[in-house]
């Protein structure tokens, strides 16, 4: 799959491959998951799907997030929140080709 952006300096329009990754989410502050989940509404639109398991016996909290987005974009995510005070991040890539079809996001509608 690939993602068109716009290139600041040129004005083109770029293509970019992405990938299907899942983030591993572990939480063992849970003072972090307001900032946590801002930074995954900030992503949201690469966003598949998430799953959350409180795992009360052991104070922690299990969260899966699964992503389609540019290499480049998930690691930070990744990496944005794995920087929080007391939650760790792992990343799997999936083994799956670029098949060249163009992610479109909605654009803003303007009248003409």
């Amino acid at each position: 799959m690939t993602m068109t952006s716009e290139n600041a300096t040129t004005g083109a329009e770029e293509i970019q491959p992405t990938r299907v990754a899942l983030i591993g989410i572990v939480v063992e502050n849970p003072q972090a998951v307001p900032r946590m989940n801002e930074l995954l509404h900030e992503y949201a639109h690469y966003v598949i799907g998430r799953m959350g398991i409180p795992y009360e016996k052991r104070g922690v909290s299990i969260i899966s997030v699964a992503v389609d987005a540019p290499s480049d974009v998930i690691s930070a995510l990744s990496g944005k929140i794995g920087r929080l005070e007391g939650i760790s991040t792992k990343t799997i890539y999936s083994k799956l080709p670029d098949n060249g079809v163009a992610l479109r996001q909605k654009q803003p509608e303007t009248e003409t």
